[in-house]
């Protein structure tokens, strides 16, 4: 599963938004924060997990939750790595315009 996929969802976004305020949370301790159904909650949890986002300990019978920092990591290299290559796109679209516009005064 695509991390930006599962990252699309708004409640999937509040779950990793609470784990990074929290660091590790139960799905108990999650399902609490949400008008929702744990059965929902369980479903984003799974998706989350698909994508790698999350890691999931199971002590007893909870489940502990924690962000996956190296899938963050590599979002955050692969939106660098994006961002500087369109910036460069637009520096040239930049000086192709100025050039032009040179010429057009000329």
């Amino acid at each position: 599963m695509d991390a930006f996929y599962a990252l699309a969802e708004p409640r999937r976004r509040k779950i990793m938004e609470l784990l990074a305020a929290n660091g590790i949370l139960t799905a108990t301790q999650i399902c609490r924060k949400f008008d929702v159904s744990a059965q929902a909650i369980s479903q984003h949890l799974k998706v989350l997990l698909n994508a790698k986002l999350v890691n999931v300990e199971k002590h007893s019978q909870k489940r502990m939750y924690s962000i996956n920092q190296e899938s963050l990591i590599e979002m955050e290299n692969w939106i660098e790595v994006t961002t500087m290559q369109w910036n460069n796109r637009l520096d040239k679209l930049d000086k192709l315009l100025a050039n032009t516009d040179k010429r057009i005064k000329k």
